[in-house]
């Protein structure tokens, strides 16, 4: 048979449709049937679920053949319901004799255990589902005949823990069947190249597909009336809920996303707020909700029973909602790719056109939306990085395949090289992790359960089924503090919250989750159990994880946007923000001052950068120009550095425009070198534009200062010293820990609490450091702190940036509107009485009296 007659029974379904195959189908669908392995990119919305899909299946009904034929791999467990219906349709519809089935952590046990007596042709599943089930024997008679893997969202999984354990998965699957082809799907990444090698190993070279689809993004930013010249963050937020309930339309299917659970939960209070008389319109959806609820209000979406639902990043990925015709931003989105990514869900349909709604949660962020366009129009999109050799899935995935089929230790480390993440696992290293989990290594070889491994006839297995039964309920890279339960006391889940909100509450306290209002009734055995009521509560959940910050990608456009405004304020000459006007600290700048704006400033704007892109500048020019006259705003080639004293101290701030996180290893590097200097104690506080290094009154910063402070010389043993990096990294090793399988969380119904894991891990770790101070473990639980947690790796490249910019040194009287949300930063860090909005007018009241 040829490839394109295989593909009869394809083309003919598409005819029952009314579709015409798209090009990039096509070639895929060639590609595969001609032996290849790939990644296919395109648009959200695209189809490229069938590009990838209806390959194999035109292959599995050309050459039928009994078990498991296509593995679909997704990274949600949302998206395995929508795919399988999607996968489904076809087959139901033109009679092929091919079975589908999902398994999931949500699939039920019983169907667990008949899937691995009897695989179905297609399956679709998640990372840690194929590892759980390459954990049990007769691993090669389940997947020996597997002709096809597909990874979607690949850019999701790639540069994380469960991208590994999918690369080392495939890795094992390749072993079983050599002519395995993978491909990989994703409508957002920056390098493609090296994703699709990650995806179809080393030894392969991959096809990749783009699409000519245009899908145009329209982004419609809701400004505030008035700016405050000194913005911080959170400033705006929730007080323009109604400017964003007056932009919106009830009977427009829309997402509004949030970046935290805490914010959803937030903002589907006020929302229900202002319109009582459409609550039942209006969901909660974000990932602490139970399953079925999450599941419900996804159906109301497909229904448009409901049509406004406040979300996270639990919707952000690929789930069909054809009927969404809008996507809200709450706050800066802080990547190009996450935007974009959000944007598809409107539309979401070939060529369709997205629309979204930005709402500032402070006035600064308009600047971060001018700087998405200007990337967006370029077509830039941030790069996504393979993990570099993580010891703990190693161990982990070791162990997954002893309690299956069993390794070889030999064959095994060829195969592990032939993934991108363990290419350059040495010897020593690989010897390492095996004597760890044969005899515990250097230090754990008195305690039986850490001997997990044992040689039978040349193979390493876990015999010991208790250790087995053990080491599946802890399989999985993903590491959060313990959840509690929450259920109503006639037992109905409603969902899940971490343990530290809980310790906080007690008999009788009202709290707000999953858009209730709920009284704590009694806490048993890490079950929550709650009632209903009327009462009012402010008290809303907030779950740990670390804060967003822009991208690299994303702070290259912004100090492009900062240049922009600048050079336009420069040609304004003073007409719009005469030198002379003195601004208030609690001034805010109302229409009028911003119709003074647009006279002078709109003729010089219309350059090719569009309306909206016009009235986001607009709004915030005023604390534009208010920076440029109490210091300056800096050109891509400076560096602005201010100092103030004020009663706390002297303060230093820095604007890189690098981020978050690159902020907080440059601030503590150079508290680091001017205390070596000369010795004092310093406040550090960071946010997406610069840093603060708050000293003693006096301290001499400017005559310290050199270039040394760009130095990369001892750059690493300096972050070292800099940082309490033994704390941060014993916090880090508990994630470690439990991936390596280390510490068990406890049976289901008897979990152990985060304190008694975090002892069990503190000892850990106190013994490796003592006694095995080169311990893998240890390394790798150092290595992300550096890397994942300070980004050194960008530290490096800013650092190296910096040196060549001129350092602007501007010496003010007071915070400047860009040194003033820094200030706060630090301020709501504090305990205080006071609210921080009582302490940030009482400061600036203080400012006023000077």
């Amino acid at each position: 048979m040829t490839a394109d007659s295989r593909l009869t029974p394809v083309i003919d379904y598409f005819a029952t449709r009314s579709w015409q195959p798209l090009t990039f189908q096509a070639q895929t669908w060639a590609a595969y049937l001609a032996g290849h392995s790939g990644l296919v990119q395109v648009p959200t919305g695209s189809g490229k679920t069938y590009a990838a899909v209806m390959g194999p299946v035109a292959e599995m009904i050309a050459a039928p053949a009994e078990g498991l034929q296509l593995l679909y791999i997704t990274p949600l467990r949302a998206l395995s319901r929508d795919i399988e219906q999607a996968i489904r349709a076809p087959i139901e519809t033109m009679g092929w004799n091919l079975t589908v089935e999902s398994r999931t952590g949500d699939t039920s046990s019983s169907r667990k255990t008949r899937q691995l007596k009897h695989m179905p042709n297609i399956l679709i599943t998640t990372p840690e589902s194929l590892a759980v089930m390459l954990s049990y024997p007769d691993g090669a008679k389940r997947f020996g005949h597997l002709r096809a893997v597909i990874l979607d969202e690949w850019h999701e999984l790639m540069s994380s823990k469960r991208g590994t354990q999918a690369e080392l998965c495939l890795g094992y699957l390749r072993s079983l069947q050599p002519q395995l082809r993978t491909w990989a799907i994703s409508a957002t990444l920056g390098n493609l190249e090296e994703a699709a090698q990650t995806a179809v190993g080393l030894g392969i070279n991959p096809v990749i597909i783009r699409s000519n689809l245009k899908r145009e993004t329209v982004i419609t930013s809701i400004r505030p009336d008035s700016v405050d010249t000194f913005p911080w963050a959170g400033h705006l937020g929730l007080r323009m809920f109604e400017t964003l309930v007056e932009a919106l339309d009830l009977e427009k299917s829309t997402l509004i996303f949030t970046n935290t659970r805490n914010q959803a939960e937030r903002w589907y209070q006020a929302l229900s707020f202002a319109l009582p008389e459409a609550a039942e319109k209006i969901a909660l959806h974000h990932g602490s909700i139970d399953v079925k609820e999450r599941e419900a209000i996804e159906a109301g979406v497909k229904s448009g029973d409901i049509r406004w639902v406040v979300c996270t990043s639990s919707l952000d990925l690929g789930v069909d909602f054809q009927p969404v015709e809008r996507v809200v931003q709450i706050g800066s989105a802080k990547n190009l790719a996450r935007l974009l990514q959000r944007a598809g869900r409107s539309a979401h349909i070939p060529e369709g056109t997205s629309e979204v709604f930005f709402l500032p949660t402070n006035a600064l962020e308009l600047l971060e939306i001018s700087a998405f366009r200007r990337g967006l129009a370029l077509g830039d999109m941030e790069t996504r990085r393979p993990q570099q050799k993580p010891y703990d899935v190693l161990v982990q995935h070791l162990v997954t395949l002893a309690c299956g089929d069993g390794f070889e230790p030999a064959s095994t480390l060829e195969k592990l090289r032939q993934t991108v993440a363990y290419a350059d696992l040495t010897e020593a290293e690989y010897q390492w992790i095996l004597d760890f989990i044969e005899t515990g290594g250097r230090c754990l070889g008195a305690y039986p359960r850490y001997k997990k491994v044992v040689r039978e006839d040349g193979l390493c297995k876990v015999s010991d089924t208790k250790l087995a039964r053990i080491h599946r309920m802890g399989i999985g890279t993903i590491t959060s503090n313990t959840p509690v339960k929450i259920v109503y006391t006639n037992r109905k889940a409603i969902g899940t919250v971490e343990e530290a909100l809980v310790s906080r509450l007690k008999k009788g306290d009202v709290f707000f989750f999953a858009g209730r209002q709920l009284e704590y009734f009694q806490m048993k055995d890490m079950v929550l159990y709650v009632k209903g009521t009327r009462r009012k509560s402010t008290v809303t959940p907030s779950w740990g994880g670390g804060q967003l910050a822009i991208s690299d990608t994303l702070s290259h456009h912004l100090r492009q946007e900062v240049e922009w405004v600048r050079s336009l304020l420069k040609d304004a000459n003073g007409m719009a923000f005469p030198q002379s006007a003195e601004f208030t600290a609690d001034e805010t700048l109302p229409s009028q001052a911003l119709a003074v704006a647009a006279s002078s400033i709109t003729p010089l704007i219309k350059g090719g950068r569009g309306d909206r892109a016009n009235a986001e500048i607009l709004t915030i020019a005023p604390i534009l120009a208010a920076q440029q006259r109490l210091s300056t705003l800096p050109s891509a080639d400076e560096l602005l550095v201010e100092s103030c004293k004020t009663r706390e101290g002297q303060h230093l701030y820095v604007f890189p425009f690098e981020g978050r996180f690159v902020h907080e290893g440059l601030g503590f590097l150079w508290g680091y070198r001017f205390a070596r200097q000369k010795t004092a104690t310093f406040t550090i506080s960071v946010n997406d534009y610069g840093f603060e290094i708050l000293g003693p009154k006096g301290y001499p910063y400017r005559d310290l200062f050199s270039s040394d402070f760009f130095s990369l010389e001892n750059l690493a043993d300096d972050i070292r010293a800099s940082l309490n990096i033994s704390e941060l990294t014993q916090r880090k090793f508990r994630g470690v820990a439990q991936v390596a399988g280390l510490v068990f969380k406890g049976y289901p119904g008897s979990r152990k609490t985060s304190s008694q894991l975090q002892i069990s891990t503190s000892l850990l770790y106190d013994v490796f450091t003592k006694y095995e101070p080169d311990n893998l473990l240890l390394r790798q639980a150092e290595r992300e702190v550096l890397q994942d947690q300070l980004e050194t790796h960008r530290l490096t490249q800013t650092l190296s940036r910096l040196d060549q910019r001129s350092v602007v040194w501007k010496d003010t009287k007071r915070p400047s509107p860009l040194a003033f949300p820094l200030l706060v930063e630090r301020l709501n860090s504090r305990l205080s009485n006071e609210t921080l909005l009582e302490r940030i007018q009482r400061m600036k009241e203080q400012w006023d009296k000077r």
